[in-house]
């Protein structure tokens, strides 16, 4: 199992050094991140806009260690948001934050996070979008939902994620299919122990289609963030039988994953959206995107060789 040891890698100082000094991490890192600023993400918008995609967009970087650098997180955001607004891009673009950058795990974290984000999920609201808030390791939910529920009170449309792999996201969901809810379900890429997370892909599997059950037949809006085409027929499937429309849900993938699947979702009527990552502090995203399919490191594998 090479997940496991490619997440513990995620946080190890060495090993950041040594993959962002190797010869062919750029070319890896470039399929994944859209790009180092708010401007060279741009082009990427208005792209997806032509192909009939949405996206959401996350500024990467989890390493945050001040409140400077949590207020310089939610600055960053701030100038996304004015850039989009400028050029009339606020309906195509949505927001994913992580609230490690906006400064939860700092002293006074939790009123620190939300006095970061508030102001973000405002301007976002401001240009006729939203922000959701992005699922972190299991000893941060219980903050992050307790932001995400301060926040709906002013901002309804304000969505969370919940993983299928924690032994709580069952009772989660059920607690958060409820009206004008927004609810983005992924498998989960942290490394969480047996004692709170499913460790054998198959029960996340059947874990994830429990959950997405429970979204569908709950007065939420579902947002499924999968490339796994089993899952995705299963969600169609769903959706049916849940008597939804195409535009009452919506599929989610990664920025330079499965690009034709995206096209092809949207061509048959889906509301797909593109997670479109970007920013300098890229290195914990990219392991997760590694630790997630085995055919990603291979193809960093053969780069580092080729490149060497």
């Amino acid at each position: 199992m090479l997940g496991p040891v490619i997440l513990a890698a995620s946080r190890s100082d060495k090993m950041r050094r040594f993959i962002s000094a190797a010869p062919g991490t750029k070319q890896v890192v470039d399929r994944f991140i859209a790009g180092e600023t708010a401007e060279q993400v741009v082009p990427i918008i208005e792209d997806a806009a032509d192909k009939g995609l949405e996206v959401t967009l996350d500024v990467v970087g989890e390493d945050i260690t001040t409140p400077e650098q949590a207020a310089a997180a939610r600055d960053a955001y701030l100038e996304l948001i004015g850039r989009l607004e400028k050029l009339g891009l606020g309906t195509k673009a949505e927001m994913s934050v992580k609230l490690s950058m906006f400064g939860q795990a700092l002293e006074d974290g939790h009123e620190l996070a939300l006095a970061n984000v508030r102001p973000v999920v405002e301007a976002a609201a401001a240009i006729g979008t939203t922000v959701t808030l992005d699922a972190e390791d299991h000893t941060t939910l219980d903050s992050m939902f307790a932001i995400h529920e301060e926040l709906r009170k002013d901002f309804p449309q304000t969505g969370c994620v919940i993983q299928a792999y924690l032994f709580r996201t069952e009772d989660d969901a059920r607690r958060l299919a409820a009206a004008g809810s927004r609810v983005r379900i992924v498998k989960g890429a942290y490394k969480e122990p047996a004692s709170v997370a499913h460790q054998d892909k198959a029960e996340i599997d059947k874990a994830y289609v429990r959950i997405l059950r429970t979204l569908m037949e709950g007065e939420g809006y579902p947002m499924i963030g999968s490339h796994d085409p089993r899952l995705i027929a299963i969600a169609q499937e769903l959706g049916r039988k849940a008597g939804r429309k195409l535009d009452e849900y919506e599929f989610q993938m990664l920025y330079g994953i499965r690009s034709d699947e995206h096209v092809r979702l949207a061509a048959e009527g889906h509301r797909m959206r593109v997670y479109t990552a970007y920013g300098t502090d890229w290195y914990g995203y990219f392991m997760r995107r590694l630790a997630e399919k085995p055919a990603n490191l291979l193809f960093f594998g053969r780069s580092i060789l080729t490149k060497g």
